[in-house]
């Protein structure tokens, strides 16, 4: 049976409505996340090196910023270790920075990490065996549990960037997560940027105030 002619339209238009509406999902998000990384780092090798993300969750009102300390594993081609820290906040879109404890959640919790690099496609999966509190931050209890985060997808070399989405088996599922190399090893501390610039889905604000910054 023949589709009718106006069918592929509307349902381009209910994808292209979802995708707007779903939070975590959209250009404008991703460019968001972009513009709160610090710079680039330029590394010989196109896997190894400390990679951050830095997003936040409309629909959970929750920060998180991941950082992927990647390592070849010696004598194999395809195989990586490494760790992965989540250093994690819940409070409102402006917190972009954790702050002070006022009651709500914040934590870091740190895995030990493995996966696979294949240079064909640039494909990349890298994921958590296992977890430990690191910092029980602020509104940690006895029942607190974690799932743990597996993150796959393409890196771009052009612009240092790991382009994933984040399944942990758990209400994370598909969740686009941008991450940039930021170092070739772990050995430099890179603080994040703090001051974001609006994406450029976003129109110019206007009457900012003096204390609001350019």
């Amino acid at each position: 049976m023949s589709r009718p002619r106006w069918l592929a339209p509307v349902l381009l238009l209910a994808l292209t409505i979802s995708l707007t509406l779903v939070p975590g999902r959209g250009a404008a998000t991703i460019a968001e996340q972009r513009a709160r990384l610090p710079p680039p780092a330029l590394c010989k090798d196109p896997v190894s090196g400390v990679w951050q993300s830095h997003s936040f969750n409309e629909m959970y009102q929750e920060w998180g910023r991941f950082t992927l300390t990647i390592r070849r594993v010696p004598d194999s081609p395809t195989q990586l270790e490494g760790e992965i820290v989540n250093e994690s906040w819940y409070g409102p879109k402006t917190e972009n920075v954790r702050g002070p404890c006022v009651g709500r959640l914040q934590y870091i919790v740190s895995m030990p990490g493995e996966g696979r690099y294949v240079d064909a496609g640039e494909a990349v999966e890298f994921h958590g065996l296992s977890w430990k509190m690191e910092e029980p931050l602020c509104g940690i209890d006895g029942g607190f549990g974690y799932n743990l985060d597996r993150f796959s997808g393409v890196i771009d070399h052009e612009i240092q960037e790991f382009q994933t989405v984040n399944n942990d088996g758990g209400r994370y599922v598909d969740v686009p997560t941008v991450f940039r190399r930021i170092s070739c090893d772990d050995t430099e501390d890179v603080e994040p940027r703090v001051t974001m610039v609006p994406p450029p889905l976003y129109p110019p604000k206007e009457n900012r105030s003096a204390c609001g910054g350019s």
